[in-house]
């Protein structure tokens, strides 16, 4: 049984329910290494904006009822697991969404309902686990390599300008590797509209944790995130499986500070009702692993295309 299918068994019944414009960031180089050091710092980015002309997306209703696909990328790479999506896959991706009317927000604006997305089109939370170099990643020459996470969202973005390198990154202490560098990659994520959030500071099951061990995994990224003005409130639970004193993710004292935790993210395996919707559980929020097979953002791309769920598009 794959990782993959364990998720979904520990999930039990899927219920189908249900731009911004950025400027020019760092050159994006032709080559790529696993464990390069940037010896160029990269430009601090210019903020995202949405000072784009909305054109209608076309040949689309509107539809504020409809479902939101969030999309969950492990390593970015080649590779015959499910945690694993090349960068030619994970390109295709980009290319199929866009083509299906979808553009990128984050969390924030997803909890929020403010999409800030040209008519017609539908939001796509783009995030991504585990803090994996593969997924920002610069080269000995300084600039962001081309086949990482988001050097490829990048590079798309800038032939597509009506989606922006928008994403939301659930991160462990590693933050990528290359910790001489780790600002510049927030800073690139941050000022591309991006968050950086939580994913606890072990990747333990916390299903299988006491309560103060809960409490300092789950508690542990608000210090560790501070520092990047960073969004430890929101948690993708490793595994996705949640404590078994599920009171903790409702919010917890640790030593004098209170820990609040505003949205929980699941692993797999269904696109979400939007937060204003009344299928809404802040604390139970599903994503579409980005592989092959039953549940997976293929599968759901294909239900979509044949008419068998319908996202939210914007009137």
């Amino acid at each position: 049984m794959t990782k993959f299918q364990v998720h979904i068994l520990l999930l039990g019944t899927i219920i189908l329910g249900t731009w911004s414009c950025s400027a020019k960031g760092p050159e994006i180089a032709s080559r790529s290494s696993e464990d390069g050091v940037a010896t160029d710092p990269v430009k601090t980015p210019v903020a995202t904006t949405d000072n784009l002309p909305k054109t209608r997306v076309p040949n689309r209703p509107a539809n504020e009822n409809g479902v939101v696909f969030l999309a969950e990328y492990h390593h970015i790479r080649d590779g015959k697991s499910t945690m694993e999506r090349s960068p030619k896959a994970f390109r295709k991706d980009l290319e199929r969404l866009y083509k299906l009317g979808f553009r990128p927000i984050n969390v924030t604006e997803y909890l929020s309902g403010d999409y800030k997305l040209p008519p017609g089109a539908s939001p796509v939370v783009l995030t991504f686990d585990d803090a994996n170099p593969s997924q920002v990643r610069f080269l000995e020459d300084g600039t962001l390599d081309p086949d990482c996470g988001l050097g490829i969202l990048k590079a798309f973005s800038e032939v597509h300008p009506d989606f922006p390198p928008k994403a939301v990154f659930f991160v462990l202490p590693e933050l990528w590797g290359q910790p001489a560098h780790r600002d510049k990659k927030v800073e690139l994520i941050k000022g591309w509209g991006g968050e950086i959030a939580n994913h606890t500071i072990t990747h333990s099951n916390l299903g299988k944790l006491p309560d103060e061990k809960v409490k300092e995994e789950i508690g542990g990224p608000f210090e560790l995130l501070a520092r990047y003005d960073g969004n430890p409130e929101y948690l993708a639970l490793p595994l996705g499986i949640a404590p078994k004193n599920k009171s903790l993710l409702a919010g917890f004292k640790q030593g004098r500070k209170d820990i609040e935790l505003k949205a929980v993210f699941l692993v797999g395996a269904n696109p979400a009702p939007t937060a204003q919707s009344d299928k809404f559980d802040a604390k139970r929020i599903p994503r579409i692993q980005a592989c092959e097979g039953l549940m997976g953002l293929d599968y759901w791309l294909d239900q979509l295309e044949d008419g068998k769920v319908g996202p939210y598009v914007a009137p």
